[in-house]
């Protein structure tokens, strides 16, 4: 008889995974069991930092406390209607996310994947409805590098081939230029243009931040071009760099923006398309849905993840730390550390190759107590909960310094 998953051991777990879950992931051996704040516990009562907050998930930390009462409040009342009838919950949620980002409509879904391709549908049906291009014709400019998912239209336009291969094949109408080269993006630019998308961001490249002006530059085409601007804001927003959001340092609104991850407070997927009125007003009923879009729960604990960020408080706390990150990141440039990039509470970390892939530095980590998750090669993503402390964030960097020096 298999014993209790409360009895087995972390590597009784692992094992059990093994020939009953698809390996679509490679985890970092470690089972979390509890979390709260900053910290997860593993099976055996081990405690780690968390200094990935499930790549921006859970911006509020593990178990935020107004989170925990909103979701457990309405999960006394109503969970669940489909949008086949009202509840009472989205009107709130969609007034006020508007009312945060600064635009006028939202379209309620589920994971950060779904928002994208709802943007992407929007988008489309937009150039056919508004800007007038030929039925069919319709392309959007994306940047390489680009992470936005891994639905089958998502990537085929991506340029990881890890990603790609055997999964083709691919949806046509999108065209790839290189991230943060504006003149590239201009010629790629015609009249069957719907929108170009784009993450202010690049996170899963490796937090790559591009040069002053750029964001700006896209908007400037777009408006010129007479297409739309799609921000993928999924990882970059919601306090993340220091804004509400990351197009926010350059005074950049977009036409659409993608949100999902710390939408849902780390409690349920909670995804949105938000946009102004002439762009998502293209769509009527039966031409796009979802069962669990913008149910009663996904509502309830959105509009409370909106009034963490309606105080300004994490977007300031993100600022403030993302100094002490930088700082602390700089002082280990030229010790283990090659390069780095950082925004707010975000950073892509270069080691030295010579020192060990980044799968290799995470599992160092891991062993000193803290969590990471490497990306390409020799990088590690940083991404810790805005609920963070400087002493922990402290003790964070001490410990990559620790591992880093350990492997000289």
């Amino acid at each position: 008889m298999t014993a209790p998953a409360r009895t087995r051991s972390s590597a009784d777990l692992i094992r059990a995974e093994e020939p009953v879950l698809a390996h679509n992931y490679h985890p970092l051996p470690v089972v979390v069991a509890r979390a709260e704040g900053t910290w997860v516990e593993d099976v055996e009562g081990r405690r780690y930092l968390d200094m990935l907050a499930g790549y921006s998930a859970l911006n509020f930390g593990h178990r935020h406390p107004a989170l925990i009462e909103a979701a457990h409040a309405q999960l006394d009342r109503l969970t669940l209607t489909s949008r086949a009838f009202h509840n009472d919950k989205l009107a709130e949620f969609a007034e006020r996310l508007a009312a945060l980002t600064g635009l006028d409509m939202v379209l309620p879904m589920n994971t950060g994947a779904e928002a994208v391709e709802s943007g992407i549908k929007v988008a489309r049906k937009w150039a056919y409805d508004v800007k007038g291009v030929p039925a069919d014709r319709a392309t959007i400019v994306v940047a390489a590098e680009n992470f936005h998912g891994r639905t089958t239209t998502i990537v085929s336009f991506s340029t990881d081939e890890t990603a790609r291969t055997g999964f083709g094949p691919f949806t046509p109408g999108f065209r790839i230029v290189p991230y943060n080269d504006l003149a590239a993006l201009e010629a790629a630019v015609d009249e069957t243009t719907a929108a170009v998308l784009i993450e202010p961001i690049q996170g899963e490249a490796g937090v790559v931040i591009p040069d002053a002006g750029y964001l700006a530059g896209v908007r400037e085409l777009t408006r010129r071009e007479s297409c739309l601007f799609i921000a993928d804001e999924i990882q970059s927003g919601l306090g993340r760099t220091g804004r509400t959001l990351a197009v926010e340092h350059e005074s950049v609104v977009p036409d659409v923006l993608l949100l999902g991850k710390a939408l849902g407070g780390g409690i349920v997927p909670v995804s949105a398309v938000v946009a102004r009125r002439d762009v998502l007003g293209v769509l009527r009923p039966g031409e796009h849905g979802s069962t669990f879009g913008g149910n009663p729960l996904a509502a309830a604990v959105g509009t409370a993840v909106v009034e963490l960020l309606e105080t300004g408080a994490f977007q300031q706390r993100a600022a403030e730390l993302g100094t002490v990150l930088r700082d602390g990141l700089s002082a280990l440039v030229g010790k283990g550390v090659v390069g780095f990039r950082s925004r707010g509470l975000w950073a892509g970390v270069d080691v030295d190759p010579a020192l060990g892939s980044g799968r290799e530095v995470s599992e160092r980590l891991m062993r000193e107590g803290v969590l990471v998750k490497d990306t390409h090669g020799s990088t590690i993503r940083l991404a810790p909960p805005l609920t963070i402390t400087a002493g922990e964030l402290t003790q964070a960097l001490v410990a990559l310094e620790k591992v880093l020096g350990a492997s000289t």
